[in-house]
C-alpha cells in the first residue's frame, strides 16, 4: 500500500496556510515562525527600519553570563538520598541548592564499591582432537 504525506505549515499568526519559516534573532535568542507570504512580509517591513540601522554579529551563537551546568539536575528523590548519605556521613549540605561535586562524587563512589567485582573469565578446557575416521593416517593429538 502505498501513502502519500503532506506536511502543511500553518502560519503561526492567523493559522492560514504557510510559505515559509522565517527565524530572527533578539537579545541573544533565536526565535523561528511559521508565516504566510503576507505575515512574512508584515514582520520583514517592521524589522526593516532596525536591520538598516544595525550590525551584522559575527553569526555564532552567544554564550550566556552563566555557564550551563555539565551535570544535569538530579531528580528530587537522587538530591534527597544523596543528602540524606552527606549527613550520615559527616557532610555539610544545605537542605536546598546544589549539592557539591565532591559530595556528589563521594555518593557515586560509595555505589561503585558496593557492587560486586566481577570475576575474571574462567579458563577453557582445552578441546579434545580427534583422529579423522577418514584418513586413518591422521593421529589424534
Amino acid at each position: 500500500m502505498a501513502q502519500h504525506v503532506r506536511v502543511v505549515l500553518v502560519d503561526d499568526l492567523d493559522g492560514s496556510e504557510a510559505s515559509d519559516t522565517v527565524s530572527f534573532g533578539l537579545d541573544g535568542q533565536q526565535y523561528e515562525m511559521d508565516l504566510s507570504d503576507a505575515n512574512a512580509a508584515q514582520l520583514r517591513e517592521a524589522l526593516a527600519p532596525f536591520v538598516a540601522a544595525a550590525r551584522r554579529s559575527s553569526g555564532g551563537r552567544r554564550r550566556s553570563a552563566a555557564p550551563r551546568s555539565r551535570r544535569p539536575v538530579a531528580d528530587r528523590d537522587q538530591s534527597a538520598a544523596v543528602r540524606e548519605w552527606a549527613r550520615q556521613n559527616g557532610h555539610k549540605v544545605s537542605g536546598r541548592g546544589r549539592i557539591p561535586n565532591a559530595v556528589v562524587r563521594a555518593f557515586e563512589e560509595r555505589d561503585a564499591a558496593a557492587e560486586p567485582v566481577a570475576e575474571a573469565p574462567k579458563k577453557r578446557k582445552p578441546v579434545l582432537k580427534i583422529a579423522d575416521p577418514f584418513n586413518p593416517e591422521q593421529e589424534a593429538s
